[in-house]
């Protein structure tokens, strides 16, 4: 009887484990998106109002922004048409000193900005 008891403790918790991957897995899969999908499964969706501005026919959501800069925002799930459209000097400062000046600079001259590089400068650019 004792080894029943635990080879079933062992089992179940083999499979608590399994379980727990699978779920950390599908969280990793979600936030990190290796496979870019996201971008796919929003264009199912309109805009938060139901319809579709000027803008997001024409691709240009963002006047700052190359496009590039704006698909690899919204694939991490920032709007472009939310984000300023002008640079203040404030802003500039700002960005210089949470992403650093090099950094900066790659993404003043067209580099793609990355999600870390969003939540360091995110304060900024409001």
């Amino acid at each position: 009887m004792r080894i029943l008891l635990k080879i079933l403790n062992y089992f179940f918790t083999v499979l608590g484990v399994i379980f727990f991957l699978i779920i950390m897995l599908g969280v990793y899969l979600f936030v990190a998106d290796p496979f870019n999908l996201r971008p796919m499964l929003s264009s199912f969706n309109l805009s938060p109002s139901g319809i579709t501005t000027e803008a997001s026919k024409t691709g240009d959501k963002n006047p700052l922004l190359n496009s590039d800069q704006e698909k690899m925002l919204e694939s991490i799930g920032v709007n472009p048409e939310t984000l300023p459209s002008e640079l203040t000097p404030e802003m500039e400062k700002c960005l210089i000193e949470k992403v650093g000046a090099q950094r900066a600079d790659e993404i003043v001259k067209g580099d793609k900005p990355t999600a870390i590089d969003l939540f360091k400068a995110g304060a900024c650019l409001k």
